[in-house]
């Protein structure tokens, strides 16, 4: 039975770092930087050989070892190594010592040195490496700083449901702990369990916190004595008992852990209102719940993290503040791309047991210190629901692609795959289903599918789906109740194309404010425009080539901070020529221009501008990829960003028709969601407006939710400038 086994058990696995790969004669070499504080190009060089992870010796380390081991890491080179065990001393294996390479060397193992495992030293002397910040053209960046245990003590834990009622609910709260280690699945003797243990277990189940005042009630491990503040229970002292379990546990019983949920999987609404999100703090940017760029709400204004000593520990206390468990991974370099505005905390130190990040050790930056390329983020542990149970995507290219079917429950209670209806489905949709599989971002969202045609599931199920894009199951989102399909052959069934990164694009609110302006433009020289529908509709009924139109102009700068390339839908075949720019534009509608009231009411008519999508200019260090000029590829790379300036044909609003008021200036990148980016949320730019009838003051430019809730309002409640100075 499909669901049944979903509730069997509930288990978290360690899994050991990915780490670049390269092949020594019969074995296979893995390298990874542990220990800490330290970021995420710097660290104690760790080395996989004959199944086990060991060290090296600092002995006659020099920094051309370094350049070779940073090479194997994935990066370009070495700025630097330490000795003496600076990141913390190692355990295991002491695998090389003595190494003596030249430079350039493509493998640590071909260098010159004792042999493996041959070594005279002690941890005291673990060798680190120091490796500049840029990695090696087609490297994927790891950047990640997880949990590193010994996998030969626990490699599973898990919580068995007691009662049988239990296994039917989703997530599985309460339960006897069990750890799996080589030999097999284990129960804990509850003698002498503490509460933190508790705190421990739900942590890596997903939960914030264990359940108050709750003895276990009621073995082969004993002896655990947890801190708390460990993100995994093999990081506890535990001891294990394999002659006689009786003896091992007496007077005592399996240890039972009750963990309370967060707000997002409590299982009734009571609780769910009982339990509030925090409103100072926010993950942006992930493709999954649980996991994101940390960002902080400081006086109104939202900001980021700089990751100088970001850590599991700190990055614990988000997650259990946000309401999932634990941290799985602490993230650094902006993996989950760049944040806007401030960067309000750097070197935050916490001990694992504050209840709010605010409540831990850190310092207040200036702009010298840290840059957004240094945005910290994170991964919590959540708890496991099931979802990716109930959807499959099949026939595609890879698993990230293919034609979508849900487990749909009969009037009988027979399940079977079905299809879904493509009419309306779009990125919203495919978004849900990438992550209820657990497959990234969305890339599209497919209304035909005839070339996936690769199970003999035919029948449609389900049709009018219609997400938010924040569902963590397409279960949760709206659809007809019985099929309504215009279109229900199998060909016409919703597909989806996943991907594990994404774009972010974002205007530059700041450029806005600066650049604003009205212009009385003369008609004779808006023919182009007006071809374009670049004018409000009175526009056609004046007195041509006599008289002006007044234009609200602005420069439009649109970066991309996202991971992955912004690359237009459609393909150079539908692209459109236009005249008034001189090249062709690949996307119909890329932004929407409108001037609105406090209420939201549209006072100009608004425009909807098409782009030609191109490279302007890039950060220090990043190559322009796209050119608008010869009919050339379009797109805005990573780290790029594309400038409309206030003076070319249609960077306007007509505001002709426009009363003297006070106003809001809206432009919104993307409003359709044609192309998938990894945080919408972004996309929206406001700025207060007053217009006398004659001039202009634009201020408070900001992108949509860079303001606090309470900011927001006041912004919205503008009473209008009284001068033109603005305080």
């Amino acid at each position: 039975d499909v669901l049944d086994c979903l509730y069997d058990m509930i288990f978290i696995t360690v899994i050991p770092t990915p780490t670049p790969q390269t092949a020594e004669g019969p074995e296979t070499l893995k390298f990874r930087l542990s220990g800490f504080p330290r970021k995420h190009n710097e660290g104690r060089i760790e080395v996989f050989y004959k199944g086990e992870w060991g060290t090296i010796c600092d002995d006659d380390f020099s920094l051309a070892n370094a350049h070779v081991l940073c090479r194997q890491l994935g990066f370009v080179s070495a700025t630097g190594w330490t000795h003496s065990a600076k990141y913390g001393k190692g355990t295991g294996k002491i695998w090389l010592d003595n190494v003596q390479c030249s430079g350039s060397e493509r493998s640590v193992s071909v260098c010159k040195s004792r042999g493996w495992g041959n070594s005279d030293c002690t941890h005291d002397e673990d060798a680190g490496v120091i490796c500049k910040d840029e990695r090696l053209p087609g490297y994927v960046d790891s950047n990640v700083i997880e949990v590193q245990v010994d996998e030969n003590k626990v490699e599973e834990v898990r919580l068995r449901p007691v009662f049988t009622i239990a296994t039917k609910r989703m997530p599985v709260t309460e339960g006897v702990v069990e750890v799996k280690n080589k030999d097999g699945w284990a129960q804990i003797c509850d003698n002498g369990w503490t509460p933190k243990n508790s705190h421990v277990v739900c942590g890596m189940m997903g939960f914030p916190h264990e359940k108050k005042g709750k003895k276990p009630n009621h073995f082969l491990v004993h002896s655990v004595a947890c801190l708390g503040t460990e993100v995994h229970l093999a990081a506890c002292p535990l001891e294990f008992n394999y002659d006689n379990a009786t003896e091992s546990c007496p007077g005592g019983m399996p240890a039972v852990v009750s963990c309370v949920p967060g707000p997002l999987y409590a299982q009734s609404t009571v609780m769910r209102k009982k339990l509030k999100m925090p409103s100072t703090i926010r993950l942006k940017g992930g493709a999954k719940y649980g996991e994101g760029r940390v960002e902080v709400l400081k006086g109104s204004e939202w900001g980021t993290i700089c990751d100088d000593r970001w850590n599991l520990l700190s990055a614990s206390v988000v997650c259990r503040e946000l309401g999932f468990g634990s941290a799985k991974e602490a993230l650094t370099g902006a993996r989950m791309g760049q944040g806007l505005g401030p960067i309000h905390m750097n070197e935050v130190q916490c001990t694992g047991h504050e209840r709010s990040l605010w409540n831990c050790r850190y310092k207040n930056i200036t702009a010298e210190d840290c840059k957004h390329t240094e945005d910290a983020s994170l991964r919590c542990n959540v708890p496991y629901m099931g979802f990716e149970k109930t959807v499959r995507i099949l026939g595609g290219r890879s698993r990230y692609e293919g034609r979508v079917e849900v487990l749909y429950t009969e009037t009988n209670g027979t399940l079977r795959w079905g299809l879904i209806c493509g009419e309306g489905w779009g990125t919203e949709e495919a978004m849900v289903v990438c992550r209820q599989l657990g497959l990234g971002y969305a890339n599209h969202g497919l209304q035909e599918t005839w070339y996936w045609d690769s199970s003999n599931v035919t029948e449609m199920v389900m049709s009018g789906v219609k997400c938010t894009g924040d569902e963590m199951s397409l279960s949760q989102c709206q659809h007809h109740r019985t099929v309504n399909c215009q279109k229900a052959l199998a060909r016409f069934s919703a597909g989806v194309i996943c991907s594990e990164t994404a774009s972010d694009l974002v205007l530059n609110a700041p450029l806005v404010q600066q650049t604003t302006y009205i212009e009385d433009r003369p008609l004779h020289m808006l023919y182009c425009a007006a071809e374009e529908d670049c004018l409000s509709k009175s526009a056609a009924k004046a007195n041509w080539p006599y008289g002006h139109r007044r234009l609200l102009r602005f420069s439009s700068q649109i970066h991309n901070i996202g991971r992955a390339d912004f690359r237009p839908k459609a393909g150079r075949h539908s692209w459109v020529w236009h005249a008034c720019h001189g090249h062709y534009h690949s996307m119909d509608i890329f932004t929407h221009y409108d001037l609105m009231s406090a209420n939201g009411t549209k006072v100009a008519e608004g425009h909807k501008a098409s782009f030609c999508l191109e490279d302007s200019d890039c950060d220090e260090g990043v190559s322009k990829r796209y050119e608008c000029a010869n009919f050339g590829e379009q797109g805005i790379t990573v780290g790029c960003w594309d400038l409309y300036r206030h003076d070319i044909d249609c960077q306007w609003i007509d505001i002709s028709d426009v009363k003297p008021g006070n106003y809001i200036l809206q432009v919104v990148i993307n409003p359709n969601y044609e192309v998938a980016e990894s945080d919408f949320t972004n996309n929206a730019m406001k700025c207060n407006c007053k217009y006398d009838g004659h001039r202009i003051w634009v201020h408070n430019c900001h992108i949509g939710d860079a303001f606090s809730e309470e900011a927001e309002k006041k912004f919205e409640k503008y009473p209008g400038q009284l001068n033109n100075q603005i305080s």
